[in-house]
């Protein structure tokens, strides 16, 4: 069997260390041909690991898809912004494409990709990796099963962590939502996804509260300066202390996102130079650190949806309540309890243990992706373009309703007015 081949636009976190690995490890499955990447460490890492030829490494990605089509699949993994007119253009030059999630900040865009996919004939899959998982997929059989009845009531806590919060949505690429995405699309797009996959029918309506509590000037000790590095009063007790954190024993994933040179030297380096090193409290930051989502569903059910920077780990925990039975479920343990009414029989499930990427997903949805594409004969994958938008359509109507004083939106009427919108 002969590989499929790829070009990656986009080397960063997601790109070039969650979707990239996969050739490594299976060579014969997946070969990278080309990148584009315009950091200069970056791409030549990337080339070097990947054994590309010169003509094969581009700056950027309209340099790439200037070109014809030179490989089977295009992956994706720019910024959120950044997402549409690649993702557009790959589908034109006839390119199968994997696209990391959101689809797109705007809801226009997100539509307009999913009716390319389908005008191309080509796969536009999206990186809701969760569902690739063996937790969420296990959780999903014993619903499905009609185990537990018919759903009721969904409850999903997402515990996003407090020095994930200041990383990622804080100092770093995520953190203001006019450069990329609200925090319940960049984020939380991955749980509407689930909830949308567990209850397989249409949501109707939506109302959401949050706001950003914590993260500003309001809350910064008297005296921080505008970066860790510059002396700060408080270093011995902030927990968001930069140097503290990316410097710690057992923090080597962190430091390796904020620089290419794990050595103190250079991580120390990037502390003084980058976002990295900023008080998370002098940041321009705008995304919230908390925010409730609360969904009715076609079928009457109902789905409250909480995300918190506030938590000690990063994890999502599940309750299922069923006409028959609940679920009780933790992901990052692997574990879930069924329960059942009438025999009264508990029932624990533990599915396999994926330390790395999302549980296993980042490395599930590539399989799967490359596989589809082999056996392509017009269908759509497990989290195509039609699916995820109308999972993406829930954030946005979350995010409309948030900033409308937790105003009730309806998401049928919220997309026929999107489509009224000029594009």
């Amino acid at each position: 069997m002969n590989p499929l081949t790829a070009v990656l636009l986009g080397a960063g976190a997601r790109g070039a260390k969650a979707y990239a690995p996969y050739a490594l490890k299976f060579p014969h499955d997946l070969k990278f041909v080309a990148v584009a990447e315009p950091n200069e460490e970056r791409r030549m890492n990337f080339a070097h690991t990947y054994g590309l030829d010169a003509d094969g490494v581009f700056s950027s990605w309209e340099e790439t898809l200037a070109r014809p089509r030179m490989a089977d699949i295009a992956i994706i993994g720019t910024q959120d912004r950044m997402h549409f007119e690649p993702a557009m253009k790959a589908l034109e030059l006839g390119y199968h494409v994997l696209l990391e999630k959101p689809i797109s900040p705007d809801p226009i865009e997100c539509v307009q990709l999913e009716q390319a996919a389908h005008k191309y004939s080509r796969l536009l899959t999206i990186c809701h990796v969760l569902r690739y998982t063996p937790f969420w997929s296990a959780l999903r059989q014993v619903v499905q099963s009609g185990q537990i009845g018919k759903i009721a009531s969904i409850q999903l806590n997402e515990n996003v962590g407090f020095f994930h919060m200041a990383h990622s949505f804080v100092r770093g690429n995520w953190r203001n939502s006019d450069e990329s995405s609200p925090m319940i699309l960049a984020k939380s797009c991955h749980d509407m996804d689930v909830i949308f996959w567990l209850m397989d029918e249409e949501c109707k309506r939506v109302t959401s509260f949050g706001s950003l509590i914590y993260f500003h000037q309001g809350n910064a000790p008297e005296g921080a300066p505008d970066r860790c590095l510059d002396g700060c009063p408080a270093a011995r007790t902030c927990p968001y202390y930069a140097p503290g954190f990316y410097l710690g024993k057992g923090h080597e994933h962190w430091a390796g996102l904020i620089t290419d040179d794990p050595s103190s030297e250079g991580i120390l380096r990037a502390l003084n130079d980058g976002p990295y090193g900023r008080c998370v409290y002098k940041c321009d930051n705008n995304v919230v650190d908390h925010q409730v989502v609360n969904m009715e569903f076609a079928s009457g059910a109902t789905v409250m949806f909480s995300m918190s920077a506030f938590t000690h780990e990063v994890s999502r925990s599940i309750q299922i309540m069923g006409t028959a039975g609940e679920i009780r479920g933790h992901m990052e343990s692997n574990k879930m309890t069924v329960y059942e009414f009438a025999s009264g029989r508990e029932t624990e499930i533990r599915t396999a243990a994926e330390a790395e990427g999302h549980g296993g997903g980042d490395a599930g949805i590539v399989a799967s992706f490359l596989e589809e594409v082999r056996g392509y004969n017009g269908g759509e994958s497990i989290t195509s373009a039609s699916a995820s938008v109308r999972s993406h359509l829930m954030a946005f109507a979350a995010e409309e309703s948030r900033k409308n004083d937790g105003k009730s939106v309806n998401i049928a009427e919220f997309r026929t007015s999107l489509m009224e919108l000029p594009v």
